[in-house]
């Protein structure tokens, strides 16, 4: 976005494009009541600044350009700065919701004066304007996005602001830190400190602690709004399209009694408990004479090395031979990786009950549901803390956030090495430098343009 575009009055439809019963068009910036007021005229006869603020007036929207033509009528509010959501000033008309009425509105604002908003472009004013942290402006996207209560829930908490305000508490705890160590390093010969070593080495411990518990709870932040990569894999015919169905809720892949059935890797978001995956639905295991499986085997073997939960599965049904060959060494070797495993037979229904327990395998049938709460309850103890509360703690939920604090965590454990070595100030200071920088990256204090482009260009047009 360029330097001109902060200072435009910008416009754009703030709700869906179709038909709807209302329409909200918003215009930010220094001339957004002006603007509004050459197309907007109420029916009271009074002029539209002449209302208060925050009140709906009722009037016909007019073409700028075309005396008398009244293209619909509807109500105009005024949201003065810095009282607004941008913080600028603000207007908002709400007219009806048709394709044509609005586009016509909107072409009217950009015809009396107004430029059309890129995406984004209103939270980004809001958080150069200092009405949003930089974290509350993910959490509000994410809130945008969310495809479960758990998601939002999170994004309600996220915009609340409590990371900014704990990471702002863990900054304003360093400050003097790195404030007592430039004065030993300016007037050496001075004593003009105010901490004790000991005193310096307690503060890094106690902020190096808080970072570190922040970032542990990152891994349920990204399970719930970024997803778990997850990849379905196994032998041929053992029911993993079946289960991928299940999940997704419909007949998204192809099932047949013909194995190799699958060919290419099908991919959905779900939810499933409080915890969001990324499944692939990938082609079954085995060497094939056939090009086109091998291809498809490619790309499973390629899924499961990007995924960060292996879902299993086998047949019990099927004769031992069926399953994959070297089965055994693929799950051994993604669970070394890393990865967690989740080991499934399938077609429980199919087995006779009791089924078996404790010999590390989920029993599932997707016909019958079975087993599918026993599945929900482990991908959740994998990657779910069930002491957090996610409406209500502070929970670390994007990679930016969690990476810009692991930088900060690490400078503050290089500090902590350099106090306890007797290294000089000057060493210690540079790395209390770092870990303030990597602070304020978490909620906008200095991060990068390029860092707020890719953030709010995930936007869209009218947010």
């Amino acid at each position: 976005m360029s330097t001109y575009a902060f200072f435009d009055t910008v416009a754009a439809v703030a709700t869906p494009f179709g038909k709807g019963g209302v329409a909200v068009i918003r215009l930010s910036g220094t001339d957004a009541a002006a603007v509004a007021a050459r197309l907007f005229r109420p029916r009271s006869g009074r002029a539209l600044t002449d209302y208060p603020a925050r009140v709906a007036v009722w009037g016909d929207i007019l073409s700028p350009d075309e005396p008398g033509r009244v293209l619909d009528d509807g109500l105009c509010t005024l949201f003065p700065a810095p009282h607004s959501f941008t913080g600028e000033d603000v207007a908002e008309i709400s007219c009806h919701g048709g394709v044509l009425v609005t586009r016509s509105v909107l072409d009217a604002c950009l015809r009396a004066g107004a430029r059309q908003a890129l995406p984004g472009e209103f939270t980004r004013r809001a958080f150069l304007n200092g009405r949003l942290s930089l974290d509350e402006a993910e959490a509000l996207g994410n809130l945008l996005e969310a495809g479960s209560d758990e998601q939002l829930r999170l994004s309600r908490a996220g915009m609340s602001g409590h990371l900014a305000r704990e990471t702002e508490a863990i900054y304003g705890a360093l400050c003097p830190v790195l404030a007592n160590l430039e004065a030993g390093i300016d007037f050496p010969e001075e004593d003009l400190t105010e901490l004790t070593p000991a005193e310096l080495a307690a503060a890094v411990a106690e902020a190096e602690g808080r970072v570190c518990r922040l970032l542990a709870t990152y891994r349920t932040g990204h399970a719930i709004a970024e997803g778990i990569p997850t990849a379905i894999c196994g032998a041929p015919n053992a029911g993993k399209s079946s289960l991928y169905n299940r999940l997704v809720g419909r007949d998204a892949a192809i099932v047949t009694a013909v194995a190799g059935t699958t060919r290419d890797v099908l991919s959905e978001t779900v939810p499933l408990g409080r915890v969001t995956l990324r499944l692939s639905d990938t082609a079954g295991l085995r060497e094939s004479a056939d090009e086109v499986e091998r291809i498809g085997v490619s790309r499973a073997l390629a899924a499961l090395g990007a995924a960060e939960l292996v879902l299993w599965i086998a047949d019990p049904t099927a004769p031992a031979e069926a399953e994959a060959d070297g089965a055994a060494e693929t799950v051994a070797a993604a669970e070394a990786s890393g990865k967690a495993v989740i080991r499934i037979r399938t077609r429980a229904d199919l087995l006779p009950h009791p089924l078996p327990t404790g010999d590390g395998w989920l029993y599932i049938s997707t016909v019958t549901g079975e087993g599918m709460d026993a599945l929900r309850e482990e991908v959740e103890r994998l990657f779910i803390d069930g002491a957090l509360r996610t409406g209500e703690d502070v929970v670390v939920f994007s990679a930016r956030q969690a990476a810009a604090l692991s930088d900060c965590a690490d400078a503050l454990c290089r500090v902590a090495g350099s106090l306890a070595a007797g290294l000089t100030a000057d060493i210690c200071a540079e790395d209390v430098r770092v870990a303030l920088d990597a602070l304020g990256d978490v909620c906008g204090r200095n991060v990068r343009e390029d860092v707020i482009s890719e953030i709010f260009s995930r936007f869209c047009v009218g947010k």
